[in-house]
């Protein structure tokens, strides 16, 4: 056999016969050159880097991964917590649950505008507008156990919604209380309130088309007699404020009025202010008659001589006109023991007093009239009333239970609570 092994470097003296060693023998590795210690900058510690240090990070090759206990639990958890409830409830679903049928029924609270029977009476009253509360009290009134009530005494609920035997979960108990009735009554039917436009829509499921229909039917025709229930009471209670203010309105009147004429009967004129334009023109008229008398006076003093006898009889006429003068002012002034204190002032000042009140007295009688016309007239009519823009509906076909959401619900459940139970496990076995 011919010598395979290649030659040996030049000048080497070891040479190794091709016999001594076989041809497929693997050639020994050359041990690694020991490289020398790596100094850190700055450390007082060297790190040194040898093949027995090297060698356990040389890892081998990789192993299949076995099953251990831990796994067969985890799929066993996940079998019992999500699969057989997602089994379970689509068997229900599918084969259990009785078809629900839904009836719908949308309606809104009216009122009628007032503005034309205001501007009949003068326009001195005016009708308020639709307010919120009425259908807020329909959205609350709709889920409050009095309409459960009225609607169980017409339609036996607990017999309509009881009726399939064979489903537990979604039809009614017999034997519960009236809370429960209400609760499942929440349940059946939906009402959906858009606060913005005022508007009430009401959704009721029943096991048949007829039953469905029938609820909301009864739903809107107990909405109505609500809605004029509150329509009459306030027409009552308006026409009894009404009346009230009128009678109120009257009496202050006939007070007003009275003391009107008790003013005239006791100081004897039935305007003090004319009086008084009287008296002044009385006054001014005698001031011009003494403005002459003196002006003759003075003349005859100067033209004639002091024995004359037209000059006492001048003195004695200016004396009359000045003392009646007097008298006229006297009258402006106490005018006797019922005058009052400031004299014709006074009097005058007292009497705009009395008309005032007077005067203010009928203005609100007139009101209050007014305000009673127009609550009378708002009592004789429906001011208030239900508008039902969607008439209750006859269902064709069965819509619920929706049964892929409550099977897709039952999933992610049952899901997101067996992954936080595994996540749980597995944090408390790592701390360990």
């Amino acid at each position: 056999m011919s010598d395979l092994s290649p030659p040996g470097p030049a000048g080497s003296t070891d040479a190794v016969p091709a016999r001594a060693r076989s041809a497929f023998a693997p050639v020994p590795a050359m041990p690694p050159a020991r490289r020398p210690p790596a100094t850190i900058a700055g450390a007082s510690t060297q790190l040194v880097t040898t093949p027995r240090q090297i060698a356990p990070a040389i890892a081998g090759p990789a192993t299949a991964s076995r099953m251990r206990p831990r796994h067969l639990w985890l799929i066993a958890s996940f079998a019992v917590a999500v699969v057989v409830p997602v089994l379970v409830s689509a068997w229900y679903l599918w084969t259990r649950a009785a078809d629900q049928y839904a009836s719908i029924t949308a309606f809104s609270v009216s009122r009628q505008d007032g503005a034309a029977a205001a501007a009949a009476l003068g326009g001195l009253a005016r009708f308020s507008g639709s307010g919120p509360a009425d259908t807020d009290i329909l959205d609350q009134y709709i889920r409050s156990q009095q309409l459960v009530g009225e609607v169980d005494a017409r339609l036996d609920l607990r017999a309509m919604w009881s009726r399939p035997s064979g489903d537990p979960v979604f039809a009614l108990a017999r034997s519960g209380s009236v809370e429960d009735l209400v609760d499942y009554w929440n349940r059946m039917v939906s009402v959906r309130y858009d606060a913005t436009t005022r508007l009430i829509e009401v959704r009721a499921l029943a096991f048949a088309p007829a039953d469905a229909q029938a609820v909301t039917t009864a739903i809107l025709a107990r909405s109505t007699d609500m809605i004029n229930r509150l329509n009459d009471g306030a027409s009552a209670d308006g026409l009894r404020f009404a009346q009230g203010e009128l009678d109120r309105a009257a009496a202050a009147l006939a007070t007003a009025r009275a003391d009107v004429t008790r003013f005239r009967n006791r100081y004897q004129m039935v305007d003090p202010g004319m009086e008084l334009a009287a008296q002044s023109g009385v006054i001014a008229t005698l001031q011009q008659e003494l403005t002459g008398a003196r002006v003759r006076l003075d003349m005859l003093r100067t033209t004639t001589v002091a024995t004359d006898r037209r000059l006492p009889q001048a003195e004695r006429r200016v004396a009359v006109i000045e003392a009646q003068i007097a008298a006229e002012r006297d009258k402006l002034g106490q005018g006797g023991d019922d005058a009052a204190p400031d004299g014709y002032a006074g009097l005058v000042a007292e009497f705009e007093r009395l008309g005032i009140e007077r005067q203010f007295a009928e203005e609100a009688y007139l009101a209050a009239r007014v305000a009673f016309e127009v609550a009378q007239a708002n009592a004789g009519r429906q001011g208030r009333y239900l508008a039902a823009h969607i008439l209750p509906t006859l269902p064709q076909s069965a819509r619920y239970p929706a049964r892929g959401t409550y099977l897709a619900l039952v999933a992610g459940f049952a899901l997101a609570l067996w992954s936080i139970a595994a996540l749980l496990f597995y944090a408390l076995r790592d701390r360990r």
